[in-house]
């Protein structure tokens, strides 16, 4: 959904705000880097802030002749924070290693980090316990939907417990009295040998399977700050989700566009606004 945002370049005038056309929006809105498009640009920038970069994500603008050529996405494996313990505030990127100063680069944060404001920090109740409930209930559910799960009858035989140690012979007794040519056919069994009890097997719903993943789904969509319904719960409703635009979505949006501004505007009238009704 980030992605598709659409990013306007716009100016403060006397008259109010108005938005500029040039090579600059272009690149911003169309084609910020030349092997991704804009909403593959912002998907990666939203995925590392939500889950790879826990929090941060760092770009590198790339210039030529004083013009800006593209925008590269760091990937967050290759990306390290240090504080600058010189002057006892502040802090370097470190890229591969390398040691850049962020105000070359392009540093977007998701929430300040407790110990150093200048970092983000990721989503910090862990919904790796909820995921493995998940994945349990899943496992679960296919083995329950198995045949080895639930017989549905029991046969009572009156025979000699040797004859059921051998296999070949318990498949006999099958075959000669319980196997028929149709299905639906009756069996005829005799009455004073055998007796046929049949089984009513759990359901999902007796083991509450149901309502265990509609609750762990529930607690996942709630840490990461989605509506249900866009986890497979319940239906949708339009104040829900709008409510989701004007939280959620729009606290990332604001965070990308403070961010372009402060790192790629020069004029002190101009500013980068995401449009999140888009």
């Amino acid at each position: 959904m980030i992605g598709l945002v659409s990013w306007h370049l716009m100016e403060n005038t006397d008259n109010g705000d108005r938005r500029i056309r040039n090579e600059l929006s272009r690149k911003i809105d169309i084609n910020p880097n030349s092997w991704m498009t804009r909403q593959t640009f912002f998907e990666a920038i939203a995925m590392n802030l939500l889950l790879y970069g826990d929090g941060n994500c760092v770009v590198r603008p790339h210039t030529e002749n004083g013009y800006l050529r593209d925008l590269e996405v760091i990937p967050a494996d290759r990306v390290s924070f240090m504080p600058d313990e010189v002057n006892g505030y502040g802090y370097w990127i470190l890229i591969d290693g390398i040691r850049y100063n962020p105000q070359d680069l392009l540093h977007f944060r998701l929430t300040p980090d407790k110990q150093y404001p200048w970092k983000g920090r990721g989503i910090r109740v862990s919904i790796k316990e909820v995921a493995d409930n998940l994945k349990q209930a899943a496992s679960t559910e296919n083995a329950f939907l198995s045949q080895e799960w639930k017989p549905s009858v029991i046969v009572k035989v009156q025979a000699m417990g040797e004859q059921f140690q051998d296999p070949n012979k318990r498949a006999k007794i099958a075959d000669d009295y319980l196997k028929t040519n149709r299905a639906g056919e009756p069996w005829i069994i005799p009455a004073e040998q055998m007796d046929i009890t049949t089984l009513k097997p759990l359901t999902l719903q007796d083991l509450a399977i149901s309502d265990t993943v509609k609750l762990n789904k529930s607690t996942a969509a709630a840490i990461v700050g989605v509506p249900n319904f866009m986890v497979g719960i319940g239906d949708f409703k339009k104040d829900e989700f709008n409510n989701f635009i004007e939280t959620r979505v729009r606290t990332i949006v604001e965070n990308i566009q403070q961010t372009l501004t402060a790192g790629l505007i020069q004029s002190p009238r101009w500013y980068v606004k995401g449009n999140i009704w888009a």
